[in-house]
C-alpha cells in the first residue's frame, strides 16, 4: 500500500505523484488540513491556558516561541528563527531533549549547535511549565495502569481504567498488554508493553503522545462524519480529509468542509481548532 503522507513534494518528481490522483469527470477534490492539532490539544489536555489563547485568537505562535527562545521581539524573529520556533512547537511537547532535537532540525537542513537546541528546549518547557507537568502525570497513569487502579488524566477528558487502558471520550481504549517493568541498559526498572512490534517502551511523555494523538483522531473522525453527510470523503492523511464534491460547487462544498473542521464535539469543549483547504482537479492542485 502506498503511504500518502510520504509523497514527494521537493525534487524531480515534487508532487508527480500527488498530481495522478485526480476527482472524477465533473468533480474536485477538496483537501482540507487541521491546523497544529496535536499541538492545540496538547495545550488543552495540559491546561496551559496562555497558548490555548493564542491559538483561538490565531496568533503566530510559531514567532512568540521564538521571541522566547531568542529573547527578543516578535517583530525582530526571522525567517530561520521562526522555524525553530515551529519545531519547537510542534516536537518538545513530548518530552524531546536537546540531541534529538538537534537531530529533527537537521532533516529540514536547519543547523544549531547543541547549545542552542538546549536553550529551545529550556525555553519551550518554561514558558509552557503545565506540559512539562503532564509528563509527570503520564507517569502516574503508567504507574496505576499496572496497578490495576483507576485514575483522571488531564483536564479529566480521558479516564484510566486499571489495568484495561486508558477510555477515550469515543468509548474506545487505548491498551498496554502485558505492561510491565524491564531492566534497561542503564540498569534502570523501565515500562514496557507488547505490540506487533514486540516490545516497546513507553514512559510519561509518550503516553501524553498517544493520548494526544488518540484524541486528534476522535476530532477528526467526528469532523470527517459531520463532512460526510454532504460530501463524500475519499482518503486520509494523517490530520488531513479530503473530499469530492460537484465542480459547480467546488467554492460552497470547501466553505462547508472548513466549516465542520472548525467543529469541536461536545467533550472538547474549550479546544480552538482550525484548518486550512484548497481545491482542484488532483490532489496536487489542493
Amino acid at each position: 500500500s502506498i503511504n500518502l503522507q510520504n509523497l514527494p513534494s521537493r525534487g524531480q518528481n515534487a508532487n508527480k505523484l500527488k498530481t495522478a490522483i485526480t476527482a472524477p469527470f465533473g468533480y474536485s477534490l477538496i483537501d482540507a488540513d487541521s491546523a497544529q492539532i496535536e499541538a492545540r490539544v496538547l495545550a488543552w489536555l495540559a491546561g496551559q491556558d496562555d497558548l490555548i489563547e493564542a491559538f483561538a485568537k490565531g496568533e503566530d505562535v510559531y514567532k512568540k516561541m521564538a521571541a522566547a527562545i531568542y529573547n527578543k521581539p516578535e517583530s525582530e524573529i526571522d525567517k530561520t528563527e521562526r522555524f525553530v520556533g515551529k519545531t519547537t512547537i510542534l516536537g518538545a511537547g513530548y518530552g524531546m531533549g536537546a540531541e534529538k532535537f538537534q537531530a529533527q532540525l537537521k532533516t529540514f537542513n536547519t543547523y544549531l549547535d547543541l547549545e542552542e537546541c538546549s536553550l529551545a528546549i529550556g525555553a519551550y518547557r518554561s514558558t509552557y511549565a503545565l506540559i512539562p507537568e503532564l509528563w509527570t502525570a503520564g507517569r502516574h497513569v503508567i504507574d496505576a495502569m499496572a496497578k490495576g487502579q483507576t485514575a483522571t488524566f488531564g483536564n479529566g477528558v480521558v479516564q484510566v481504567m486499571g489495568s484495561r487502558g486508558i477510555l477515550l471520550p469515543n468509548g474506545m481504549y487505548q491498551r498496554y498488554p502485558n505492561l510491565r517493568t524491564m531492566l534497561n541498559d542503564e540498569g534502570r526498572h523501565q515500562y514496557v508493553y507488547d505490540n506487533r512490534k514486540g516490545v516497546t517502551k513507553i514512559y510519561g511523555g509518550k503516553l501524553v503522545e498517544n493520548v494526544c494523538q488518540a484524541l486528534a483522531r476522535c476530532i477528526i473522525v467526528e469532523q470527517m462524519l459531520r463532512i460526510a453527510k454532504k460530501y463524500r470523503p475519499v482518503l486520509t492523511v494523517h490530520d488531513a480529509i479530503a473530499c469530492v464534491a460537484p465542480e459547480q460547487e467546488a467554492d460552497e462544498a470547501m466553505a462547508y468542509v472548513m466549516e465542520c473542521m472548525s467543529w469541536t464535539p461536545d467533550w472538547a469543549e474549550g479546544l480552538p481548532v482550525a484548518c486550512e483547504a484548497g481545491y482542484g482537479k488532483s490532489y496536487g492542485d489542493c
